[in-house]
């Protein structure tokens, strides 16, 4: 049986030209296999159990971080809207926030790196410049 072209597919955005499915499907595979050697490394470095606790770690002072900072991100959402101001930045740093527990909550040196990241208030504004600068060239918007 011959797959059928979805045209709905060309609609989805590309990064550098390759479909998101294809992103996604690297991502998904290149990811765990950077896990994996990073754990073989660092294990290699500092032995199996401190690596296992290193990763505990990390997840125990990175949930209890992102706790923190979704409160605060609650409460200025509750306060934007209270005044009639637009939650829009509020809202994307709250989703950045979710990102970075969910990474932290995996097991692994990259994911962590990446995570405590987006708990940087300027590394999440950065990556919501560059989003909102990035769409801004592709899509017209009118009000």
């Amino acid at each position: 049986m011959m797959a059928r072209h979805n045209p709905c597919l060309d609609l989805m955005p590309s990064l550098g030209g390759m479909r998101m499915r294809t992103w996604l499907f690297l991502v998904f595979l290149v990811v765990p296999i950077i896990e994996i050697v990073l754990f073989v490394v660092v294990g290699g470095w500092i032995g199996v159990w401190p690596t296992i606790g290193l990763i505990v770690f990390t997840a125990v002072v990175g949930s209890m971080l992102v706790s923190r900072q979704g409160r605060g991100t609650w409460i200025q959402l509750q306060r934007e809207i209270a005044e009639g101001q637009s939650p829009s930045v509020t809202l994307v740093h709250g989703a950045l926030i979710l990102v970075a527990g969910a990474l932290l909550l995996t097991p692994g040196f990259l994911t962590d790196t990446i995570g405590f990241t987006l708990l940087v208030p300027a590394a999440r504004e950065g990556l919501r410049g560059w989003f909102v600068r990035r769409m801004n060239s592709r899509w017209v918007v009118i009000s």
